[in-house]
């Protein structure tokens, strides 16, 4: 059997090594010998900064224990949670359709490549190099390509992210996608990290590695290729895409948040859909030893080399105008930079994005406001309109892609809009502007109350000299295409919503989870090819 401990504290600079040494000890005064001793968990404890700890979790084999040795040493027995994946008998006419191929369409694709399922996936944008140049093109000259961008392409939005794998959901399928994404060329320490992350330089390489070991399967993938139909056909679906029509047996849809047409599509097409709530506002940039030193103190160049970049996540619930709303921070970028993630030529998004090493001046985050659907009128596509008119105000302020950028003390206290020891790094500029002539009023509100609280818990966060680039508003779907429990629509029952598009995953892993658990869904259903 195999036992885990946790909350083995150790020193920053103490070896790995001992984590697991401390593990034996602390079995072998219950009673209990143990062997092939691994770390599964490495977090950093610094909510004292006189005593920063790394705090790990090992796991280790043991011939046996009874309940009462387990009590003493504070040891539970480990159980790996396992896919199960059960293969259906209905026959099928055609193939399997994957629409997009962001972290849901890849690994539905990938788990239905190789388990025998002929599968044909369609992505509107490029394929990673050639959208790394579309990207890198867009933001030294501001020339768009709407197909091919920041949010569309291989690899979806996370592509050009800082590579978080951070989740917050209890999965199986989430510790199956870090396992295969060291297997395509992430860090082995994704595995161990509370915080992982690949950084969206390895990203491109991995995606690279993905779509090779599609190909190598037999899996046909149309980059380039928007499917802008989709109907129930018979048994099965019919998608049209610039090429024509054709059929498929099922068509999982992972289109990501940013698919508006998608959304307008499916509308006029009469498949259920529901508003949830999401969120808007800008970015925030300090410089990263600032973070560092307020979050480790002196442990920060005591222990140089061996503790991470510090991160945050914070959040605040506050009444509001009648209505509890939050604030938050979201996607925070250790020395990273703040990128244009617009996806229309009249409009300005901005997002964090980050290299695997990290080494850049500033840190960013979102700060974002929770928007409900009582905000908004009733109409079901309400949600879209709502941030595409912050994005027009924003890029109405420089007529182009130069995002509107103040100070925390310009915005906060209305000193004047001058930037000192911090430098926005978004690309592809910025003009000094006030970001509340673009931000609805109770953003604005609900971002100046963040500040405050956060600086209660981050000496220096409201630093004046810190930059807000606005606006922020693709931190989410703000729709759900609703399925059933067999995930499928009961609209067009040969589709399968998934992901964070369809409002149901938040982030890289989960969004692979989702498509993951997805096509278990349709393997149940249809027997496979071989």
């Amino acid at each position: 059997m195999k036992l885990i401990l946790r909350q083995i504290a150790l020193p920053p600079d103490a070896p790995q090594s001992y984590a697991v040494d401390q593990a034996y000890k602390k079995l072998k005064s219950a009673g209990i010998s143990a062997k092939n001793g691994e770390i599964s968990r490495i977090s950093v404890d610094s909510r004292k900064k006189s005593d920063i700890k790394l705090v790990y979790s090992v796991i280790a084999e043991c011939g046996g224990a009874s309940e009462k040795s387990l009590a003493k040493c504070g040891a539970e027995v480990y159980r790996e949670e396992k896919l199960e994946i059960k293969y259906g008998k209905e026959k099928r006419n055609g193939k399997i359709a994957v629409i997009g191929f962001g972290p849901a369409g890849m690994f539905s694709s990938l788990m239905l490549a190789e388990n025998g399922y002929k599968t044909v996936v369609f992505e509107r944008g490029g394929e990673v190099n050639e959208r790394a140049a579309d990207v890198e093109r867009f933001l030294k000259s501001g020339a768009l390509d709407t197909e091919s961008n920041v949010q569309f392409g291989a690899g979806g939005a996370g592509t050009f992210s800082d590579g978080k794998l951070i989740t917050r959901i209890n999965d199986p399928a989430c510790g199956y996608v870090l396992k295969r994404l060291v297997g395509f060329g992430a860090p082995s320490d994704i595995l161990t990290s509370s915080r992982p992350h690949i950084g969206t330089d390895v990203l491109r390489g991995m995606i690279a590695n993905i779509t090779e070991k599609l190909l190598s399967y037999g899996a046909d993938i149309r980059f380039r290729t928007a499917v802008t139909d989709v109907k129930q056909s018979g048994d099965g679906v019919t998608l049209k895409t610039p090429d024509g029509e054709e059929y498929f047996d099922a068509a999982i849809l992972a289109t990501g948040h940013s698919a508006r047409d998608t959304y307008k599509m499916l509308y006029d097409n009469g498949v259920i859909m529901e508003k949830k709530p999401f969120s808007v506002g800008c970015r925030i940039e300090h410089l990263q030893e600032d973070i560092d030193f307020s979050m480790y103190g002196e442990a920060y160049e005591k222990y140089a080399g061996y503790l991470p970049h510090a991160e945050y996540n914070l959040s605040y619930r506050t009444v509001h105008n009648g209505f509890e709303r939050g604030v938050y921070s979201f996607c925070m970028c250790p020395g990273g930079k703040v990128i244009c993630a617009a996806t229309e030529k009249d409009g300005i998004v901005t997002n964090g994005m980050s290299y695997h090493g990290r080494d850049g001046k500033n840190a960013n985050s979102a700060l974002a406001v929770s928007v409900l659907p009582s905000d908004l009128p009733d109409d079901l596509l309400s949600g879209i309109d709502f941030q595409r008119g912050i994005e027009r105000a924003a890029y109405g302020v420089s007529g182009g892609f130069y995002a509107p950028c103040q100070t925390v003390g310009s915005f906060l206290n209305g000193d004047k809009n001058v930037l000192a020891d911090i430098v926005p790094t978004y690309e592809p500029g910025t003009v000094m502007h006030d970001i509340s002539a673009v931000l609805p009023g109770f953003i604005s509100d609900m971002l100046k109350t963040g500040l405050y609280e956060f600086d209660k818990k981050i000496k220096g966060f409201k630093n004046p000299s810190a930059v807000l680039t606005a606006p922020e508003t693709r931190t989410s779907a703000p729709l759900r295409i609703l399925r059933n429990a067999e995930r499928y629509s009961d609209s067009i029952p040969s589709l399968y919503p998934c992901g964070e598009g369809a409002g149901y995953a938040g982030g890289i892993t989960s969004a692979a989870a989702d498509g993951i658990n997805t096509a278990v869904k349709i393997m149940s259903r249809f027997s496979p090819d071989k």
